[in-house]
């Protein structure tokens, strides 16, 4: 998730709620305060699908971690290095 796509995002969906609004009620400061509510609802929405995507890496991340576990350490292989070919293919 691009942060700032996501704010950009967020302006014009809040927007677009307000005039909506603001033609359904005829109310300015009616608008005002349902388009704050609106806004620290999407807030905690964004909050929580990044903790959703955090916890989901976490867990995934321990299930790969728990079957390798060994008292030596897992050798990796090693290629020589060729400047000729890029990212070392």
């Amino acid at each position: 998730m691009y942060a700032p796509r996501v704010f950009v995002s967020m302006l014009g969906a809040l927007g677009v709620f307000a005039v909506a609004t603001y033609l359904l009620s005829g109310s300015v400061s009616g608008t005002l305060i349902k388009t704050v509510i609106c806004a620290i609802l999407l807030q905690a929405g964004y909050f929580g699908g990044v903790l959703y995507l955090v916890w989901k890496e976490s867990k995934s991340r321990v299930k790969q971690a728990a079957p390798s576990r060994s008292e030596e350490p897992e050798k990796l292989q090693v290629t020589p290095f060729n400047g000729s070919e890029p990212f070392n293919r």
